[in-house]
């Protein structure tokens, strides 16, 4: 599933080709996706110029000029592709956004588990986005944050730091990485973690994100950023997905344990 860096990776890919373009026609083709495209949408973007685009979380928003809003959001297999004049669709082409340059801006999901919606200005606030927790690089997100949520919770410490209403961004592989660096055991109760534990792991977050969205994201069989090329991170992965495999820094045998019904992997050499 493309994660924050992925999805920033496509948001920076996207955003120089449709800042200030007009959207002339819109052709939906499958409204059905996890969250159905509405019957009103071709209506509602049709004629609107898009003035930014930014992300919250793994939702991608386009801005319009006047207030109103687009979000996308790529679910597991989901694609955003800038394409020149009008190629043919392929299968699971579900939204084509046609704008004035002669430029098509294509929504491609194979698995259909993302979500093309209207944001209208006369909404203030978004049910997929009001719940979430703060940005990994926003000031709100530190130590001392995580420190003071996590007091009374039980929940493995790899869990709790995945939990989007917590903190977007650090999904299974992100979490895995970085509370490696932090060398911190992803089966601790989020409650027991000091707040200087907790003060290291927040800059280890931001620290594997960072270096994540530089690299391009994670390469993933599903995964392409907006040019179609895949990101290359997986290359620097020091646990995830190395299960059995001796660890870089130790030498001590990485093990797999699953938790939440998601595959985890740490080193007990390195993580206490």
């Amino acid at each position: 599933m493309p994660e924050l860096p992925e999805v920033e990776t496509v948001r920076r890919g996207v955003e120089p080709h449709v800042l200030g373009r007009q959207i002339r026609r819109v052709v939906v083709r499958d409204p059905r996706l996890r969250w159905p495209v509405p019957p009103t949408f071709e209506a509602f973007a049709t004629g609107q110029r898009i003035e930014a685009v930014s992300r919250r979380g793994k939702y991608l928003i386009f801005q319009m000029i006047g207030g109103d809003r687009l979000i996308i959001h790529l679910g597991m297999t989901g694609r955003v592709l800038v394409l020149d004049g009008e190629p043919d669709a392929k299968k699971h082409d579900h939204v084509d956004l046609f704008l004035d340059d002669g430029r098509l801006l294509r929504y491609h999901d194979p698995r259909r588990f993302g979500a093309v919606l209207p944001w209208p200005v006369s909404e203030p606030g978004h049910v997929l986005i009001d719940a979430l927790g703060p940005e990994p690089f926003s000031p709100a997100f530190s130590g001392d944050y995580l420190f003071e949520k996590s007091r009374g919770r039980s929940a493995p410490l790899k869990n709790f730091v995945m939990d989007g209403h917590v903190v977007v961004g650090a999904g299974n592989i992100y979490a895995a990485e970085s509370l490696f660096r932090a060398g911190l055991k992803p089966t601790r109760k989020a409650g027991k973690v000091t707040r200087a534990e907790y003060g290291r792991l927040a800059m280890r977050i931001r620290e594997v994100l960072t270096e994540a969205i530089t690299q391009g994201g994670t390469t993933l069989r599903d995964f392409a950023g907006a040019d179609g090329a895949s990101g290359y991170f997986q290359q620097d992965l020091y646990v995830y997905g190395r299960e059995g495999q001796p660890c870089r820094v130790c030498g001590a045998t990485i093990k797999g344990i699953r938790l939440g019904n998601r595959a985890s992997c740490w080193c007990p050499g390195c993580q206490h």
